[in-house]
């Protein structure tokens, strides 16, 4: 199984895959999920949904009518502990900032690491492998130390044999 980094819907919403220009790719999305290849987490979902609740956008809106079964929940004592894991190795790692592991601290990103790995799910996510970033924790940084796989939404599609 695949699980979806917030950036997923937000790129694909913002650029390549909008509503008007690819609907078959939001429908996509929900087929995966109905036959259990794709998810992603409560927390994601409050990444995607909360930040506008009395004005929602359109990527708001169909995330709450079309997704919302899901977002699978991230409170299971064994991603607990996988999560505090991954805290206590930001914590400790000395490259990066006290902001960017604030930052990582109150996102969703560990969280998400932390489910897949507990799982044995492969991440999905547009962020890049840098291992010399200093300013932000990067998912793939953090998924290479803690063996979680990884890749992009385009990997994810091919390997899934999605066509459009």
């Amino acid at each position: 199984m695949y699980v979806l980094d917030a950036n997923v819907f937000i790129s694909a919403y913002r650029g390549y895959y909008s509503f008007e220009v690819a609907p078959s790719f939001w429908n996509s999305l929900i087929n995966l999920a109905d036959q259990s290849k794709i998810c992603s987490i409560d927390r994601i979902q409050d990444e995607i949904i909360n930040p506008n609740e009395d004005n929602p956008d359109p990527l708001q809106m169909w995330t709450s009518e079309n997704f919302r079964d899901y977002f699978e929940k991230s409170d299971a004592l064994d991603v607990l502990q996988n999560y505090s894991r991954i805290q206590q190795w930001a914590i400790d790692n000395p490259q990066f900032t006290d902001a960017a592991k604030d930052e990582f601290a109150r996102n969703a990103d560990a969280w998400l690491i932390a489910y897949a790995m507990t799982k044995g799910n492969t991440l999905v996510t547009h962020e890049a492998y840098n291992p010399d970033v200093k300013k932000r924790i990067l998912i793939p940084v953090v998924c290479r130390v803690f063996g979680v796989a990884y890749v992009d939404t385009f990997e994810m599609l091919k390997d899934l044999q999605v066509q459009f």
